[in-house]
């Protein structure tokens, strides 16, 4: 393989990574037993990801029972289930505690999206 090749290649690796890390997520904060978690699930979170919000802020999952992680350090523990913490950078742009129901989520989403600069993808 030419030097090229494999520079080009850590080149696209080190440009995924970087999107990953920069990108925005929308994190939710989940817990076992969690009735309004499921009910997102089998309202929302079927589809989310294919969605174009799902597109601009890829649904990640955090339990709240397990240790926090490291990369939302800057991000503030939330005890109430579900919470939908949107993260660019690792830092917290908006937050939504509770699910409000099908025909509020998007909507409500829509506004904390509105809250990224315009090139986040």
């Amino acid at each position: 393989m030419s030097l090229f090749r494999v520079l080009g290649l850590g080149g696209l690796l080190l440009g995924f990574a970087a999107h990953s890390v920069f990108a925005a997520e929308l994190v939710m904060l989940e817990q076992q037993g969690c009735s309004w978690c499921k009910r997102w699930n089998e309202e929302i979170g079927v589809a989310y990801d294919k969605t174009d919000e799902g597109q601009r802020a890829p649904l990640r999952r955090v339990d709240i029972d397990e240790p926090w992680p490291e990369d939302l350090k800057a991000v503030r523990l939330e005890r109430m289930t579900p919470t939908f913490i949107l993260v660019e950078k690792g830092r917290e742009v908006a937050r939504l505690r509770g699910y409000p129901g099908a025909h509020f989520f998007f909507p409500l989403l829509t506004e904390m999206l509105a809250k990224l600069p315009q090139s986040t993808n």
